[in-house]
């Protein structure tokens, strides 16, 4: 029976038993893939017989292409790591720009004039902004003319020097090196490796390794280049440039040359004198203008030239200055002062001056005017009255009265540093210039200018020596004479009896306290100049005389002082000392010694019209010439002779080195009014007779000399009276 009613719905249980079979599960068909390109080329095979091998070659293309491109990652990774980190290790701008390692020494003259510089020289700091726009484009268009275009290293230019160097027969990296002024730069900075003194014996060959041009110095370099780039805008970069850039003669940076070679700073520089300062970068030493004046100029007008290319300068411009080269400075054209230079900084602490760390400066008692006069009177005797195949040589000092010195020379070659200088170095026997003391002595004991001595034959037995029989020069005796001709004549016998009659203790006293610091001979000879001393040392006893008989102590720095300092480390305002004899006995002396050069061996020195004193020296054998003269204002010595000893043939201290001190003299009075000499003004003023050589022997022909008798210096005066008296009373 069927069921009746409403239909009943399916259960669930129904529906998951469903009475119908499922149909069979057919297999899954299987999806095919189009094949890829890259699976397609995988899959290519070389067809045809050149299949393989261009294959082959294909594949090694590829090989390289992927190793290449790769290996340019890395490196372009490497090279970005190692800018940024030598970028992040500079220091800041201003730490760059001074890298001396030393201090300067500028020394200027009596007025504040700069005459000379000694140790590395540094200037005022500039800026592109600050300095002169003539010489920040002579730079740029002379050494990277794409300088604002570059990232550091320019590879045409590498390309540019590297064929260069390849047609001149060189390796690729010898010579031009095409370096940017960014690698110029890195390579002032020394690559950031400061100078070590422990690591480095010298400066010199420290600054040598850090110009090296190894393959590895040169990849360094260049990111080194980059890394300034990287750091620092192109003004900053190009302010270092200015600052540390090496232009000759010590000068670090262009203001310190610009003050160099033209006493202006460099913010003054004009085209020419900017195209000469960028001219000498490539080789200072070679094109310094004061090596060589023309050479330098000459690669001025190409900076010129190269400028006008770049736009720098029109073609009015370039032609006005070509044909208007830039000169030296005064100070710079003279190159005067040198051995002066040397002998301050020798007199002076090492670590204010050779060894310093700081810039000083010294103000010194040097008058320029003077010191030329000087050397170009010293030229002129060897020039005209010297043979010129001559080795002999001399030496000039000039001072004021109270020790200032106011020039030097200290040999015939005058441009130079560090040279010998006669002058203070040399210690020669003074002969008869050393006569002077002896009277200076006998003055200051109670005698005067007009007591007679008997210049006859004498003889003296010396301790240990023997006999000794000093001879005057011209092998004859004068009788009785008094001391005013004794000196004039440089009579060797008078001389003598007069130290021995006051003593050569008393002597040696006043010769050491005018400042003849030598050892002085013990012996009679002492008289006659038998001891050492320097030309400096000489003339400054001589201006003792000048001054009415004060010591002095010869001088040439007023002021030393930092360049950081406002006041001065070290102050000189004189050098007269202690009184050595009366001011009556010094101007009896002075009087004395005028008579040398009026009447006497001295001659040759006199000036029309000027009141001169002075005295003349020749050694034993003319080994020797001196002569030391003064004026009212000035005291001057010249020495002459040779640096072995040989002896001069025919110069004599009242020839060739009287003649000098006259012709020095002459210039140096010419701009003064002429001024009396402080001495006694005798009504009748001694008067003799007779030639005189102008010459004198130190010793004499003391070989053959025989004992010959002699007397003390009050036994002439007696003797001198008792004629008098004779004469006029007529009694024997």
């Amino acid at each position: 029976m069927s069921p009746t009613g409403p239909k009943r719905p399916k259960l669930v249980a129904d529906k998951r038993y469903s009475s119908k079979k499922p149909a069979a599960k057919q297999p899954a068909r299987r999806k095919t893939r189009k094949p890829s390109a890259k699976r397609t080329r995988r899959t290519q095979r070389p067809k045809g017989i050149l299949g393989w091998p261009i294959f082959l070659v294909t594949w090694v293309l590829r090989l390289i292409w992927r190793l290449t491109w790769k290996s340019a990652a890395v490196v372009a990774l490497i090279i970005g790591l190692a800018v940024f980190y030598f970028a992040s290790t500079l220091p800041d701008l201003n730490a760059l720009l001074d890298g001396r390692a030393k201090g300067s020494v500028t020394i200027l003259d009596r007025y504040g004039a700069v005459y000379a510089w000694r140790g590395d020289q540094r200037g005022s700091t500039i800026t592109t902004q600050t300095v002169s726009p003539y010489l920040r484009d002579a730079i740029v268009a002379s050494e990277d003319k794409r300088f604002y275009g570059h990232l550091g290293l320019s590879p045409r230019g590498i390309a540019s020097a590297v064929r260069i160097n390849l047609s001149e027969g060189r390796g690729p990296l010898s010579g031009h090196g095409g370096s940017t002024l960014t690698q110029q730069v890195a390579k002032l900075l020394c690559l950031g490796v400061p100078f070590d003194p422990d690591q480095w014996k010298t400066e010199a060959a420290y600054e040598a390794d850090c110009r090296q041009g190894s393959l590895r110095r040169k990849i360094k370099e260049a990111i080194y280049a980059m890394a300034l780039e990287a750091k620092f805008s192109k003004d900053e970069i190009l302010t270092i440039y200015l600052n540390r850039a090496y232009l000759g003669a010590g000068s670090h940076g262009f203001d310190a040359a610009a003050q160099r070679y033209f006493a202006i700073p460099a913010s003054d520089l004009n085209p020419a004198q900017a195209a000469m300062l960028a001219g000498m970068l490539p080789k200072p030493s070679v094109y310094a203008p004061t090596s060589n004046l023309k050479r330098s100029q000459d690669r001025a007008a190409t900076v010129l030239r190269l400028m006008n290319e770049q736009g720098y300068l029109s073609n009015e411009q370039t032609a006005k200055f070509q044909n208007n080269p830039a000169t030296l400075s005064t100070a710079a054209k003279a190159q005067a002062g040198g051995y002066f230079a040397d002998w301050i900084m020798g007199d002076l602490p090492a670590f204010l001056t050779r060894k310093t760390t700081e810039d000083v400066i010294i103000k010194t008692t040097l008058d320029p005017r003077i010191q030329t006069a000087a050397e170009q009177a010293m030229a002129e005797i060897f020039a005209t009255k010297v043979s010129s195949d001559s080795k002999a040589e001399a030496a000039i000092v000039v001072m004021s009265s109270d020790g200032a010195v106011r020039g030097m020379v200290g040999g015939r070659e005058t441009k130079v540093t560090g040279a010998f200088n006669r002058a203070t170095q040399a210690k020669r026997q003074t002969g008869s210039a050393f006569k002077p003391f002896v009277y200076a002595a006998a003055l200051d004991m109670g005698y005067r200018w007009d007591d007679f001595i008997l210049d006859e034959p004498y003889c003296l037995n010396v301790p240990g020596s023997g006999q000794w029989c000093p001879k005057n020069y011209t092998r004859q005796h004068y009788g009785n004479v008094s001391l005013t001709e004794a000196l004039a004549r440089s009579l060797n016998v008078p001389a003598v009896k007069v130290a021995e009659d006051v003593g050569l203790e008393a002597v040696r006293s006043v010769a050491s306290m005018f400042g003849i610091e030598s050892d002085l001979a013990a012996g009679p000879a002492l008289a006659l100049g038998a001891s050492e001393s320097t030309l400096l040392e000489t003339t400054g006893a001589f201006a003792g005389i000048l001054n009415g008989g004060s010591a002095v102590i010869p001088y040439g720095l007023t002021e030393l002082s930092l360049v950081a300092d406002k006041e001065p480390l070290m102050t000189q305002t004189g050098g007269i000392g202690e009184r050595v004899i009366s001011q009556q006995a010094a101007q009896q002396l002075v009087y004395m010694m005028s008579r040398v050069v009026e009447a006497g061996t001295g001659s040759r020195a006199k000036i029309d019209g000027l009141e001169i004193a002075g005295k003349t020296g020749t050694t034993n054998s003319a080994r020797d010439a001196w002569f030391i003269g003064f004026t009212a204002e000035y005291v001057m010595g010249v020495w002459m002779g040779y640096d072995d000893n040989t002896p001069l043939k025919g110069v004599t201290g009242g020839g060739l080195p009287a003649e000098m001190w006259h012709e020095a003299m002459v210039r140096i009075q010419s701009e003064l009014v002429p001024t009396p000499l402080p001495m006694i003004r005798p009504n009748n003023a001694p008067r003799f007779d007779g030639q005189v050589n102008g010459s004198e022997g130190l010793f004499g022909d003391s070989q053959n000399s025989r004992p010959q008798g002699g007397q003390n210096v009050g036994k002439a005066v007696e003797d001198a009276l008792i004629g008098v008296l004779r004469s006029i009373f007529g009694k024997n």
